[in-house]
């Protein structure tokens, strides 16, 4: 499974390690992602989510059926 996030859709950006002489190689910024177990209350089940942890934040915001709405409009969670 790939390093991206299932209600967001973040994944990994690229840019460069910069050295004091100015010296450029590549490098990788990974998402900080977790894996989380949610409770769906409407659904009476559990899922197992691997979320970003900006997407934790969210979720305590607004709630993880609002959220996997939002991600089913726009397409990053399909199950």
């Amino acid at each position: 499974m790939s390093r991206v996030c299932e209600l967001t859709g973040k994944k990994a950006m690229v840019g460069n390690n910069v050295s004091h002489a100015m010296n450029k190689t590549k490098r990788k910024f990974d998402a900080n992602l977790i894996k989380k177990r949610f409770y769906i209350p409407e659904e009476d089940r559990w899922i197992t989510l691997k979320i970003s942890t900006s997407a934790l934040k969210s979720i305590n915001k607004k709630g993880i059926s609002a959220m996997l709405k939002e991600a089913k409009e726009k397409g990053f969670y399909t199950k």
